[in-house]
């Protein structure tokens, strides 16, 4: 499929996306999913998380505000996820800032088949082992060509690798797709990295295979990103236009948009 035809996809089904996700932004994923047309749910405790991942078409994992309890929480969910066939994509929040966020993140990649993993190139470097400066969750030096890391990423940790930047890539180990969709706005804003995680998520759980997922997300998210840029007066006015360019994204003329090599 394409952007646009997974795009029409999420909306006739609408799929459950499970969010284990953090307190920072579980207000916009969860909108976010909702504007694009899948049904966020944001369940994290212990007690629930197997029972209410059997009834997602996706899970999608982020550390960014962790404690035991969730870790906890996030590995019962991945394993039921992959007992029942459901793709994970894990968000590694600030990797590389501390050793408990890294730790954690490498623990969830070696413990759940995750689908996708999708960062900034220093949270990406961080677990590959390539040098990088991660200051709270934010990337600011990385030692690697952002294509390279992506390959290498899938490579080594045996995941679709979804890195985003000022141009994103996303690599199976093969394939390297570069998409250019965005706006600079993007970055004025919380949680948009963890918003496209999530759109990620709706994605994989109606395309082909998480490699198309992870771009036509990007393409999508990036192109709501340009709408949302076009009236906005700052980055107030900006996030509420992305909502709004989310819902309206058209699946027939989305691959239009797409800027990807």
């Amino acid at each position: 499929m394409s952007a646009g035809e997974s795009l029409r996809a999420i909306r006739e089904r609408k799929p459950l996306v499970h969010q284990i996700t953090n307190y920072v932004v579980m207000n916009e994923t969860a909108n976010a999913t909702l504007a694009l047309g899948a049904l966020p749910v944001m369940a994290h405790a212990p007690e629930e998380v197997e029972e209410m991942v059997g009834l997602a078409g996706a899970l999608v994992l982020n550390i960014g505000t962790l404690s035991s309890h969730w870790i906890e929480a996030m590995l019962a969910a991945g394993w039921a996820a992959n007992q029942r066939g459901v793709p994970v994509v894990l968000d590694p929040v600030g990797a590389g800032a501390t050793a408990y966020r890294t730790d954690t993140a490498q623990r969830i990649l070696d413990e759940i088949d995750v689908a996708v993993l999708r960062g900034n190139a220093g949270e990406i470097a961080t677990l590959v082992g390539v040098a990088a400066e991660v200051r709270g969750v934010e990337s600011t030096a990385v030692g690697a060509e952002p294509a390279h890391l992506a390959r290498e990423a899938a490579r080594s940790l045996g995941v679709v690798a979804s890195v985003t930047g000022p141009v994103d890539h996303v690599s199976d180990g093969e394939r390297v797709a570069a998409i250019a969709n965005g706006d600079p706005m993007l970055a004025t804003i919380t949680g948009t990295g963890c918003m496209s995680s999530a759109m990620t998520g709706c994605f994989l759980a109606v395309a082909e295979s998480p490699f198309d997922a992870a771009v036509e997300a990007l393409v999508a998210f990036g192109v709501a990103g340009e709408e949302a840029a076009r009236g906005a007066r700052g980055p107030g006015s900006f996030h509420v236009n992305l909502y709004d360019a989310l819902a309206a994204l058209d699946p027939g003329t989305l691959d239009s948009r797409a800027k990807v090599s």
